[in-house]
Parts: structure tokens; sequence; C-alpha cells
């Protein structure tokens, strides 16, 4: 089979790596593309994920993402229709992306079966269009149906048990080599920090919690030895974080999920990385002030995850070996057969 693949921000290189490689060790051909925000392109050079750059991210106010929208789905037809020729008339089987409404809406307008894959369930205005073009919706079983019916996706849904991220870090083992690149030492305390995603529709408002997070985590670097490692999402942030006393922000992307593991205690104001050190086992707080979805609920509920209120009361001190979770590791393929379930739909037919 002929596959696409796009990829719009940091988290989907991640996620759709192992599908990527289970996909081509099956012998189907794989093309991919993706867009210019945060580390997206340089996570696809770092993990080796063959790639098309198309299009960048257009700023956070509507008009230029709604504009954005419109000029990458062309771009993206245009590639497309381009890589068909090229490939002696072969159309695409299936599209797939993890929360793309660019590849839903090019894919639609040719005509090519897609999949969309997400686990917030409250970006309404991307949900609005992918679920209504897409074939099949892949979501987290903790988000319920009756959470996405507003979306148009009755009788797409298709369901994995767990966290995506206990899925793409199956075959993760932690790399201690970060720590040398950072020039951090393993005997003191490490706290990893991710900033807020700011760009993002469900996020436009300031994060006062996150302010108080840095001024605490600014303290601690320089009065009790902490070792603060920042990262950013943009490039304005990462302008801004970077001239902070105490605060290590790396330049590029980097083996995120290794510094993760090697963490004491990780604080983030986004999803995926509260989720990664969830399934790393590692002791995680989120400052995240939007709309809670439900797998975040789920984690709380069960204290893999912890709601934080008071940074002021934090605690940076190295945690004892013993205090790692154990691991839970879920099979790759799962996703790539939800994922391809709509070509197995129209197999039966």
């Amino acid at each position: 089979m002929r596959i696409w693949i796009d990829l719009t921000n940091s988290p989907h290189v991640l996620v759709m790596r192992p599908v990527i490689e289970r996909l081509r060790a099956d012998g189907h051909d794989v093309r991919v593309t993706a867009r210019d925000f945060a580390q997206t392109i340089e996570l696809c050079e770092r993990l080796q994920v063959d790639h098309t750059p198309i299009g960048h991210h257009r700023g956070e106010r509507l008009a230029a993402k709604l504009g954005g929208l419109a000029s990458r789905s062309t771009a993206l037809v245009r590639w497309a229709l381009a890589d068909v020729r090229a490939a002696d008339d072969t159309r695409f089987d299936i599209a797939l992306g993890h929360g793309s409404n660019d590849v839903s809406i090019a894919a639609a307008t040719l005509r090519i079966p897609s999949s969309t894959m997400f686990d917030y369930e409250w970006a309404s205005v991307q949900h609005h269009i992918n679920c209504r073009l897409a074939r099949a919706v892949v979501v987290p079983d903790a988000i319920g149906p009756e959470r996405l019916q507003p979306y148009g996706a009755d009788g797409k849904i298709r369901s994995y048990p767990g966290l995506k991220e206990e899925y793409y870090l199956a075959d993760f083992a932690p790399d201690p080599a970060i720590l040398v690149e950072l020039a951090l030492a393993a005997e003191r305390p490490l706290v990893v920090i991710r900033t807020p995603p700011e760009v993002s529709l469900y996020h436009r408002f300031a994060n006062d919690l996150f302010a108080e997070v840095l001024a605490r985590a600014r303290e601690a670097a320089a009065s009790e030895g902490v070792q603060v490692v920042v990262l950013p999402r943009t490039a304005d942030q990462r302008a801004e974080l970077g001239g902070v006393p105490g605060f290590v922000v790396p330049p590029h992307a980097i083996d995120a999920q290794s510094l993760i593991a090697h963490a004491d205690l990780v604080i983030s104001a986004g999803g995926t990385m509260n989720r990664e050190a969830v399934a790393l086992g590692a002791p995680v707080y989120t400052t995240f002030e939007g709309r809670l979805g439900a797998v975040d609920e789920r984690l709380i509920a069960e204290g893999r995850l912890r709601k934080l209120t008071d940074p002021t009361a934090l605690s940076f001190a190295k945690r004892p070996p013993a205090a790692v979770l154990p691991r839970t590791r879920r099979d790759p393929g799962v996703l790539v057969d939800l994922l391809l379930s709509p070509l197995t739909a129209l197999e039966s037919q």
C-alpha cells in the first residue's frame, strides 16, 4: 500500500515514528510530510524520519490559523498530486495524521480515505474538521464516545487502552548521554520544566501558575543547587528563558525522553510530556489551566499525575531508585491496525 502520514507538531513525530517503522517493515510505501513548527523538523531529522517539509505555523490568532490551514492544505494537495505522478499514477491508499487538519482536508479533496488520532478532546475547532472528514477517529479508551459525538465521530471511534506514550516508548531505553550533553551532574537534583502551549487555541490565556513555578525553580537553582532544565516550545520562549540565571535551556531538539527518565521531578503545562513522565515512571505535576481532558482526569484520579496548586510547596529533592514506578509497554501494532481500519472495512464490504 501507499500510505501518507502528515506531521504538524513535535509530539506527532514521536507518536508516528513506530507506526512509520512498522508500516515500512511490512513493505508499505510510506511518504511523510512535516510542518515547520516547534521542533517537528528537528525531531524528524534526529529520529531519522524521512520527510518532505511543507508549510509553517502562521501564528496564534484564529484568522492566521485559518489562513495557514487553507494555504498548507492546498500545498499538500499539490504535493500529493505530484507524488502520485512520480509514482506512475499510483494513488495513496490512505492518509494518516495525529490531529492534522491539513491532511484531513487535503485527503478529502483528493478522495483519499483518512484516519485521525488525538488524545485531548477539547480542541473543538480541530476536531470539528478532523472527525467529520476522517473515516476513523483513533483515541484512548479514557475518552468516552459522548465527548466526541458533537464532532461527528459517531461510528468512527477506534479506542485503544492506556496512553499513546506507552506505545511509542515501548522500545525506549533511557540514554545517560543526555546528562553529558547538557553538562548535568547525576548526583544533583534534576527538574525538567515544559512551557505552556501559548499558540494553541485551547490555551490562549497567560498561565500565572507557571510563572510562579519558574520563580520557585530559579530560587531552588540559586539556593539549593537544583539543576533546572526548561524545554521551550517556540523560539521566542527559548530567547526569553535562555537568559535566566540557573536555567539550562537547550538550543535545539534533544532526547527529552531520556532527560525525563533521569529527572527527579517533571513539571509541564502541556499534555504529552506529562504523560511521557507517567509512562516512564517519573513523578510529574501538571500546571495546565485549560479544560482537563479525560486522559488527565483518569491519571489524576489514579494518582499517577498531580495537579499543582502551590508552587512554593514544591520539593526538588533527589528521588530514591525505589521511587521509580514500573513501566507499561504496549505494542504499536495496535495503533497501526486502528489507523488502517478504514481499509479493512472496505475490504470486508
